[in-house]
C-alpha cells in the first residue's frame, strides 16, 4: 500500500477531468461557491464553538487524557474493526469493501462538535478528540488500512491524503484557538457568539446535506447493500462508542461526547482519498457510499439530539411535579440560567444512573442550597450549635 501525498491533478488515477463520470465532475461556479461558502461557515462555526472551551478544563484533559484515550480507541480501534466486519458479513466486492474500510479508518469530523454542543456534552473533550484523532490519522490511517487489507491481496495502491489532513488541522486549530482567547478575555461576548454559532451550525448542516445531494446527484446508484451499510454503520459506531465509554466508567456527559465522536467520520477526507487512489471506473461503484454515510450520520445525529432534548424536558417536568412547593417557594431556583439547568441535569443523571458510570462529572456542581420553610430557622452547623450551647450555659450561670 502506498502512503504518499499528491494532488489530484497529477495523480495517474484521476489525471483528466473528462475521465470522471457526470456525477463526479466539477459543477462550475456552483461547486466553487459551495466549497468557499462551506469553508467560511465551518471556520466561523469552529470559532464560535471555541468560545465554549475553557483553558482550565482543556489543560485538565491534556494532563489526564483518559477521555481522549478512550475516544482514540473508539476511533481507530472500533471503527476500522466494525468496517471490516461489515464488509465481510455483507460479502462486498473488493472495491466496495475498500470504500467501507477507508471510511472506518478516517478521523472524526467536525460535525460531531456541533451535535455535542446541542446535547450539552463536554466541548473541551469533543474538540480535543477531533484534533487528536486528526493528528493521529497521519500514522493510524495507513497502519489500519495495511492491517485490514493485508489478507485481501489488494493490487490497487492507496494514497493517504496528507495534504487534506493538514488543511483540516489548520481549519480546526486556528479558529478554535481564537475562540478560546475570546472566551478567556471577554466571557460575556463569547456567550453571544456561541448562540450565533448554534444557528450557523444548523444552517451549515442543511447546506451540506442539500448541496451534497445536488452536486453529486449523478453518482447515486441503487445498490441496496451499500445503502444498508451506510445506514447501520454510523448507528453502530454511536452505540459502540457509548458502550465503551460506559465500560471505562466515564461520566454521562463524556459518554454522550465519545458516542457522537465515534460515529461521526470525516466524509471529505474519505472522498479525497478515494479520488486520489482510484480511477473513474472504480469511483462509479464506490462514490455513493461516503455520500450516503454522510446523510445518515446527519440523520442519526439529529435523532440523538431530539431524544436528548426530550429526555431533558421530561426530567425537568418530573422534578417540577415532584416538588412544586419547593420550586415556587425558592425565588433563586425559579430564575436559573441555562448553565445551571445543564448542571442540574448532570447531577440528576448521575443520581438516577446508579448502574451507570461512576467517573467524575465534567459539568458544574449544582449548589446544595435549599430553602427553609417559612417560620423555621435554618439548621445550624455542628460548630455553631456547640457555640450556641456554650452561650446558653454562660447566661444560665
Amino acid at each position: 500500500m502506498r502512503a504518499n501525498c499528491c494532488s489530484r491533478s497529477v495523480h495517474p488515477a484521476n489525471g483528466s477531468e473528462e475521465e470522471l463520470p457526470v456525477g463526479l465532475q466539477a459543477h462550475g461556479d456552483l461547486g466553487l461557491v459551495f466549497t468557499v461558502a462551506s469553508a467560511v461557515m465551518m471556520g466561523l462555526l469552529m470559532f464560535s464553538l471555541g468560545c465554549s472551551v475553557e483553558i482550565r478544563k482543556l489543560w485538565l484533559h491534556i494532563q489526564r487524557p483518559w477521555g481522549i484515550a478512550v475516544g482514540l480507541l473508539c476511533q481507530f480501534g472500533l471503527m476500522p474493526l466494525i468496517a471490516y466486519l461489515l464488509a465481510v458479513s455483507f460479502t462486498l466486492k473488493p472495491v466496495q469493501a475498500i470504500a467501507v474500510l477507508i471510511m472506518g479508518c478516517c478521523p472524526g469530523g467536525t460535525i460531531s462538535n456541533i451535535f455535542t454542543f446541542w446535547v450539552d456534552g463536554d466541548m473541551d473533550l469533543s474538540i480535543s478528540m477531533t484534533t487528536c484523532s486528526t493528528v493521529a490519522a497521519l500514522g493510524m490511517m495507513p497502519l489500519c488500512l495495511y492491517l485490514y487489507t493485508w489478507s485481501w491481496n489488494l493490487a490497487q495502491n492507496l494514497t493517504i491524503p496528507y495534504q487534506s489532513i493538514g488543511i483540516t488541522l489548520v481549519c480546526l486549530i486556528i479558529p478554535v484557538a481564537f475562540g478560546i482567547c475570546v472566551n478567556f478575555k471577554w466571557p460575556k461576548q463569547s456567550k453571544v457568539i456561541l448562540k450565533v454559532g448554534a444557528v450557523v451550525g444548523a444552517l451549515l448542516l442543511l447546506l451540506v446535506a442539500v448541496a451534497g445531494v445536488v452536486l453529486a446527484r449523478g453518482s447515486w446508484h441503487s445498490d441496496t447493500t451499500l445503502l444498508t451499510i451506510s445506514f447501520v454503520f454510523p448507528f453502530i459506531g454511536h452505540v459502540a462508542g457509548f458502550l465503551l465509554a460506559l465500560l471505562t466508567r466515564q461520566s454521562w456527559q463524556r459518554c454522550r461526547t465519545i458516542s457522537l465522536e465515534t460515529g461521526a467520520q470525516n466524509i471529505q477526507m474519505c472522498i479525497t482519498m478515494l479520488q486520489l487512489s482510484f480511477t473513474a471506473e472504480y469511483l462509479v461503484q464506490m462514490f455513493s457510499f461516503p455520500l450516503a454515510y454522510g446523510l445518515f450520520q446527519l440523520l442519526d445525529g439529529f435523532l440523538i439530539v431530539a431524544a436528548y432534548q426530550t429526555y431533558k424536558r421530561r426530567l425537568k417536568n418530573k422534578q417540577r411535579r415532584r416538588d412544586p412547593e419547593h420550586v415556587e417557594g425558592c425565588p433563586k431556583q425559579r430564575s436559573t440560567s441555562p448553565k445551571e439547568t445543564r448542571a442540574f441535569l448532570e447531577v440528576k443523571e448521575e443520581a438516577a444512573g446508579a448502574l451507570g458510570p461512576s467517573g467524575p462529572t465534567d459539568g458544574h456542581v449544582a449548589s446544595g442550597e435549599q430553602c427553609a420553610p417559612a417560620g423555621l430557622a435554618a439548621p445550624l452547623s455542628p460548630a455553631a450549635s456547640k457555640g450556641g450551647a456554650g452561650q446558653r450555659h454562660e447566661s444560665h450561670w
